[in-house]
């Protein structure tokens, strides 16, 4: 007998992404549509909680209508809806949460939370048909930057996370700090290809051979005094040419 295919509808809003994909049997993407916020954060240097709901709250319904025709489904083929319910921002959250708790009940489907930095390592997987475990995952975003030990594709144990920042938010501050523009990770990237990545020292972010945890807030000091000198302060004028903004660029990124 053939099993009929389980087709799931997710919707992710976790942070300054609208997105909605379809999934058959959990392997296949069927559609995903995202809308992303970069150009209305840019001029802040990286994401406004506020700014961010209140666009999820615009496009949610625009996100998922589109999803739906772009797999050509209907509500009534869906076998359920699988939703971010965390970590993220707490009205980001609630926006999707919200959205997939009203079509569960219009369309009377099942629905499901999802934790989403397990989602990510799950996303890793399916494209392959017999992982090997335990393998070992570095989850890493603006928001978070994880270690996992994998046992199965639903059995995760943390093995260390940043203390402070994430690495992506720290890459954001940097970039704000050498007057690039958001997202600060590429700005940083390209800056700094023609760099030197031994020209400046900063230290890494791992916080003692004992520990598997992180620390990204004292990188962010450290090239806030290189840039600008030990006052601290962002008004300051730049105690180096800016002529070696590649070579910061690239040291910082190494």
């Amino acid at each position: 007998m053939t099993r009929e295919t389980q087709f799931i509808l997710g919707i992710e809003s976790s942070c300054d992404e609208t997105a909605a994909a379809i999934v058959a049997d959990g392997k296949q993407v069927v559609s995903s549509v995202v809308h992303s916020q970069i150009d209305e954060h840019a001029a802040w240097g990286g994401v406004v909680p506020e700014i961010a709901g209140r666009s999820h709250l615009r496009s949610i319904r625009t996100v998922v209508d589109q999803c739906l025709a772009e797999a050509n489904m209907r509500p009534e083929q869906l076998s359920g809806i699988a939703v971010t319910n965390r970590p993220g921002l707490m009205g980001s959250l609630l926006i999707g949460m919200t959205a997939a708790k009203a079509l569960s009940y219009a369309w009377q489907k099942p629905i499901v939370g999802v934790h989403h930095i397990e989602a990510h390592i799950y996303a890793a997987l399916m494209s392959i048909e017999q992982p090997t475990f335990p393998f070992i995952t570095l989850v890493v975003s603006g928001g978070h930057t994880s270690l996992y030990r994998s046992d199965s594709a639903l059995a995760h144990q943390l093995l260390g996370a940043t203390r402070d920042d994430a690495a992506g938010e720290c890459l954001d501050k940097a970039a704000a700090m050498l007057e690039l523009s958001y997202p600060g990770g590429p700005s940083i990237q390209k800056a700094g290809e023609h760099g030197d990545p031994k020209s400046f020292q900063f230290k890494q972010p791992m916080l003692n051979p004992e520990s598997l945890d992180f620390s990204f807030s004292g990188m962010k000091t450290a090239l806030l005094y290189k840039l600008r000198g030990p006052g601290n302060r962002l008004t300051d004028p730049w105690v180096i040419d800016r002529e070696h903004t590649a070579d910061v660029c690239a040291s910082f990124e190494h």
